[in-house]
């Protein structure tokens, strides 16, 4: 079964105040963690900017979509993402779920 983890993130006052010597090197430490990932069976479904001109937008700026063989690589990603003081420069949410399907929903939705 595959987990999935949904971000959406905007860059808060903290980011706004680096550099961007010093956003480069926080985004080049970023990217040499993510490197190993995908030998992990972790996969990057989508990492982009959101598009504003869709019906009931995110007023985040940018989403993750992250599909996971377990719930321990999931929940090491997001300490990983914790523990890089990523939180302290993004407005930021998860939503994480298994893999469902569209009866699956309908009934917990009926009986929400």
């Amino acid at each position: 079964m595959s987990h999935y983890l949904v971000e959406l993130y905007s860059p808060n006052a903290n980011w706004q105040a680096l550099s961007t010597a010093q956003r480069q090197h926080f985004l080049q430490g970023i990217q040499a963690a993510m490197a190993p990932l995908s030998s992990m069976g972790v996969e990057v479904l989508a990492l982009a900017e959101t598009q504003p001109d869709i019906d009931q937008p995110s007023a985040h700026r940018f989403l993750g979509i992250w599909r996971f063989p377990d719930t321990a690589l999931r929940d090491a990603l997001l300490a990983g993402i914790r523990a890089s003081g990523w939180y302290d420069y993004f407005d930021h949410i998860n939503a994480a779920s298994d893999t469902g399907g569209f009866e699956q929903h309908l009934t917990a939705l009926a009986t929400a």
